[in-house]
């Protein structure tokens, strides 16, 4: 029975940079997924696309894309997928071409997929009857559209399909949902229809699984011990068959482990509903799967099944609101933790006595259990803290009184602040999430396909 290989060598933008490299040299795959895009990357790539046309990718893809050169020239079969277009797939995909133009691969057909992006539409579509509400909150959407710095629908994996079908070998996509980057290639490859909802649960169950790269292989791992070596780790390879079977392994040799015990970890990450796993190509139900050990570091993912797929998309907005700062001091001796809140509190004081009366403010004592409220008691015995504060307002100009008001504690608080501050902290634009939906028929893949010598 056919079966293809796809891989995923990035979890989040930041993973492994030699992970991709690795994945391709040593997973024998058909399809190499890179999963980059995040709610939080999406402002940070509207962030640089309001800076500058010309960006608001993921520059790592680049430079991946290098890295792997040689396993495009030596293993014709192996193709790419990837969200890193972010914000703007068409110049990534440019970008890339390049790159693999420079390297002598001209002739590797790279497809941009975009038709995610929202905001350029987006008082047509309100015209239209969306009402883009939160919905987590409820809240209407007026109360953040003049401050809307992007929105995109998660798209599916149709645009991924035809841009096989148009024979690319790389295809860069803006916003989809992370498992349609697994689901599209097991739509070409077997030509499954749209409706046959059982096999588009089983691929969406592999996606899932794969997405987060090697959190699936022993990363992050809750029964980790040392003799579960993380050492040149693994990255995970989903076996999808024709029939919908799915397996989850890695390359042989490598450290990890692939168990029923690590795949559930994955399994249930961020799934909200396990019967009702929304994606936009299906309704995906985990509630009956059943994992078995099929070999070393192989697990067999049995009776996953789907319904059909939801009427809308989700929408990830971000929104500008306001400014952010934070900065930090290490303090020690006895009486540590207290000596540092009372610092924070000094800080604050001090900006306030300036005339500077800040949105929000927060004061973290790291060390002693702040990071984990209500997880385990609160020790205040340390005698090393990390003292942290944390502030938001809509004014920078608030914020630029408070990040220079942390390094005088070190000759004006109390005993024990050190002088490990570091760079003085600089306020940074805070972009809020917004989730929505949007209806189906609104939104459709745009496909762009060219040789890289051709971008």
């Amino acid at each position: 029975m056919h079966t293809i290989r796809v891989g995923n060598g990035v979890g989040f933008w930041g993973d492994n940079l030699d992970a991709p490299r690795s994945l391709a040299e040593r997973g024998a795959l058909d399809y190499l997924t890179l999963e980059y895009l995040a709610e939080l990357t999406l402002s940070i790539l509207a962030h640089q696309r309001s800076k500058n046309p010309e960006a608001g990718y993921v520059q790592d893809f680049v430079s991946a894309v290098q890295s792997l050169v040689p396993s495009l020239r030596s293993q014709p079969r192996l193709h790419i997928v990837t969200n890193a277009g972010g914000m703007n797939p068409l110049a990534c995909a440019k970008q890339v071409s390049q790159t693999l133009a420079a390297a002598g691969l001209g002739s590797i057909r790279v497809a941009a997929v975009s038709g995610d992006d929202l905001l350029p539409r987006i008082y047509a579509l309100m015209g239209a009857g969306e009402p883009f509400t939160n919905f987590d909150t409820g809240k209407p959407f007026a109360e953040v559209r003049p401050q809307l710095a992007s929105a995109n629908a998660y798209l599916g994996a149709a645009g991924i399909v035809e841009a096989l079908r148009q024979k690319a070998r790389i295809v860069v996509t803006g916003r989809v949902a992370d498992a349609s980057l697994t689901v599209g290639p097991a739509v070409y490859e077997f030509g499954w229809k749209w409706d046959d909802w059982r096999r588009l649960g089983a691929a969406t169950v592999a996606g899932h699984l794969i997405e987060c790269g090697a959190q699936v292989t022993g990363g992050m791992f809750s029964g980790w011990n040392e003799a579960l070596s993380l050492d040149n780790l693994g990255y995970p390879i989903a076996e999808i068959s024709e029939d919908g079977a799915i397996a989850i392994t890695k390359p042989a040799g490598m450290g990890g482990a692939v168990t029923p015990e690590t795949v559930s970890e994955q399994l249930v990450y961020e799934i909200g509903d396990p019967a009702h796993y929304l994606t936009p190509d299906v309704d995906a139900d985990f509630s009956n799967l059943e994992l078995q050990q099929a070999g070393p570091d192989r697990v067999a993912v049995l009776k996953a099944d789907g319904r059909p797929a939801p009427p809308t998309y989700k929408v990830s907005m971000a929104y500008r609101d306001g400014y952010m700062a934070s900065g930090t001091l290490v303090v020690c001796g006895k009486g540590a933790a207290q000596k540092a809140r009372k610092a924070g509190e000094l800080i604050l004081a001090r900006v306030k006595a300036a005339g500077v009366n800040l949105a929000r403010t927060h004061i973290e004592c790291l060390g002693t259990g702040d990071t984990l409220p209500g997880v385990w008691k609160r020790n205040d015995d340390s005698l090393e803290v990390v003292l942290k504060v944390s502030v938001h307002d809509p004014s920078r100009e608030s914020l630029e009184r408070f990040v220079r008001e942390l390094s005088p504690l070190v000759g004006s608080g109390p005993p024990g602040v050190t002088g490990y501050t570091g760079p003085r902290s600089k306020p940074y634009p805070v972009f809020a999430y917004w989730p929505t939906t949007i209806g189906r028929n609104r939104v459709a893949p745009i496909v762009d396909v060219k040789a890289a010598s051709d971008w």
